[in-house]
């Protein structure tokens, strides 16, 4: 399954309507949406807040971002409670150390396993829909290696995970190593550089786009550039607010 990523209502509507059979509201989004970066500056309440956003303005399943879980177990139970309140389908919670960072970025630090797979546990345990998915994410790859990190997957996926993430895959090599290290493990794939066919012939059950959300970030800021410079936006034939209107009119008489 494809999800691109999307941090509000209307860009879920886009996503939907677009035809894609899943969204995957990013904590990445999430924050810079507030102007900050991803380093674990929004919380449990915020985060659970856009949720809710996001889901409300779609029909199709949203995956979320659920960053550590906010804590211990305890946390761990309540942000699962949160989220499905919210009416998320999925959610993934990540084995590093909080204040956390993106998965993309250098200096990240991990917990203990033993810590993780008690997160993974009490993530389980606490849903109230067994339809829920559970995903356990490692972020091992950059701070422990390879083994470490393909060791941790196997036992998030043991302990109880429906799907296991393994972030930081930044290139063609690492992400063919993962898919074979694992297989047999539903894996998620977080990158821009596979077409979605490709991602399934190597066995990724999710796959999470992530490169939507840079190329919105950079043809905004080309966007503001040119009409910095020039006084106007160029626009195609299609634009103009009438689209966009009806688009999130439909579906609120239905």
């Amino acid at each position: 399954m494809l999800a691109p990523f999307v941090f509000d209502g209307v860009q879920a509507r886009l996503a939907e309507a677009a035809g894609f059979d899943a969204v995957y509201m990013s904590g990445f989004g999430t924050a810079a949406s507030w102007g900050l970066p991803d380093r674990g500056l929004i919380g449990l309440g915020e985060m659970a807040a856009n949720a809710a956003r996001v889901a409300g303005a779609v029909r199709v399943p949203v995956i979320a971002d659920a960053d550590t879980g906010y804590g211990n177990e305890a946390n761990v139970a309540r942000t699962v409670e949160l989220y499905e309140r919210a009416g998320v389908a999925a959610l993934h919670i990540e084995d590093q150390e909080w204040p956390k960072r993106c998965g993309f970025l250098e200096g990240k630090r991990v917990i203990p396993a033993e810590e993780m797979e008690l997160k993974v546990r009490a993530a389980v345990r606490a849903r109230r829909d067994p339809a829920t998915v559970i995903i356990a994410r490692t972020d091992a790859l950059a701070p422990l290696g390879r083994e470490a990190a393909a060791e941790r997957a196997r036992r998030y996926f043991a302990a109880g995970a429906d799907l296991v993430f393994l972030d930081g895959l930044k290139d063609r090599e690492t992400i063919a190593w993962a898919a074979e290290e694992l297989r047999g493990i539903p894996l998620v794939l977080n990158t821009w550089l596979l077409a979605p066919e490709e991602a399934e012939a190597l066995g990724f059950r999710l796959y999470l786009q992530l490169g939507v959300m840079l190329r919105h970030f950079a043809d905004f800021r080309a966007a503001l550039a040119e009409l910095r410079a020039t006084g106007q936006v160029r626009l195609g034939e299609d634009a103009g607010v009438e689209w966009i209107t009806e688009l999130l009119d439909r579906g609120r008489e239905e």
